[in-house]
């Protein structure tokens, strides 16, 4: 074995032992109130994933370094919350919003010693970015976002060049620190996800935000209210009535039938094989009720390939401020 392999080999028993008092392992979960629980009691070198919840879209990283956790949001949708390492004192971690400039699975610094950084995805031109690392349970890097090697390896496998990544300080930049929520705290340009106030049909409804890309309909029983998004920017919200007592979630996609009709079919995800392939049925869709201006809209938009999110979490208007844009060039291989 070349000392390359030896030493990737060994890799995530040293990550192991820098992520005391815990350890570098993650869950894996099938349902949003499940992310949501595990997500606010992970310790150092620990994370949790769940790509079911939003199997497709335009991804975000969204990375909280006051609470040092990086989330990821997929089509607007949280998927995943890893706890994190940024940089330590005179060696701190811009923030900003950056995008994926490069990538390399078998990266080495050229700066310290031909230190392995695996499945490394560059932010910055000058050394900063996403990389599997040290987990201590504090800022202890030197300037980059240490992640657990096999969330690092997960996180790589999912993204693009040019996927935006936004790191936020609530400290140093006084912006309200936002725990990871089911929606994406900001849009891909720095600015936060703003929400209007409904107006007196009950409901707001504005396609030409994000004319184009996947669309996700999140029924939130908690508030009783769903959230269309487009290419994870939220184009409509409307009040609800959703008389359901079930506590899972459940994914529905919107599909064509080999008879060439469109029909919503449930997901399979993990805990909940007995979905899949499961038609929506009559009396499901009967337990939920909207305005039908809302309804009509929405019914106009769908293409196959939606998708239903119905969840316990909350989708509750959340606002922020933007930060700089520190970054924003063209990637390249």
């Amino acid at each position: 074995m070349s000392l390359h392999r030896f030493a990737r080999a060994l890799l995530p028993l040293a990550l192991a032992t820098a992520a005391t008092p815990a350890f570098a392992q993650g869950a894996t979960v099938t349902s949003a109130p499940e992310l949501a629980r595990v997500s606010e009691t992970l310790k150092p070198g620990q994370w949790v994933w769940a790509p079911q919840v939003s199997p497709a879209g335009p991804l975000l990283v969204y990375v909280d370094l006051s609470r040092q956790r990086a989330t990821v949001y997929r089509n607007g949708v949280r998927i995943a919350v890893s706890t994190i390492s940024s940089g330590k004192p005179g060696f701190e971690t811009p923030t900003g919003v950056f995008t994926i400039l490069q990538k390399d699975a078998d990266h080495r610094s050229n700066l310290y010693n031909n230190a392995p950084m695996f499945y490394q995805q560059r932010l910055t031109w000058d050394g900063i970015a996403l990389h599997a690392g040290g987990l201590p349970g504090y800022p202890e890097s030197h300037g980059c976002v240490h992640l657990p090697l096999s969330f690092a390896k997960a996180l790589f496998g999912i993204t693009k060049l040019g996927a935006t990544v936004v790191v936020q300080d609530g400290k140093l930049d006084h912006v309200r620190a936002s725990p990871a929520g089911l929606l994406q705290p900001v849009l891909p340009s720095g600015a936060p996800a703003e929400q209007k106030a409904l107006d007196r049909k009950g409901y707001r409804w504005n396609p030409s935000l994000s004319p184009t890309g996947p669309l996700t309909i999140i029924v939130s029983k908690h508030d009783q209210a769903i959230v269309v998004l487009r290419n994870g920017v939220e184009i409509g919200r409307s009040d609800a009535i959703i008389k359901d007592d079930d506590p899972g979630s459940h994914v529905i996609s919107y599909t064509v039938g080999k008879d060439g009709q469109p029909r919503w079919i449930y997901v399979g995800l993990p805990g909940h094989t007995e979905d899949e392939g499961r038609p929506l049925d009559e009396a499901t869709i009967n337990r939920v009720r909207m305005p039908a201006g809302f309804y009509a809209a929405v019914k106009a938009v769908l293409v196959p390939g939606s998708t239903i999110l119905v969840t316990q979490s909350s989708v509750g208007e959340d606002t922020g401020r933007k930060i700089t844009i520190m970054d924003a060039v063209a990637p390249t291989l």
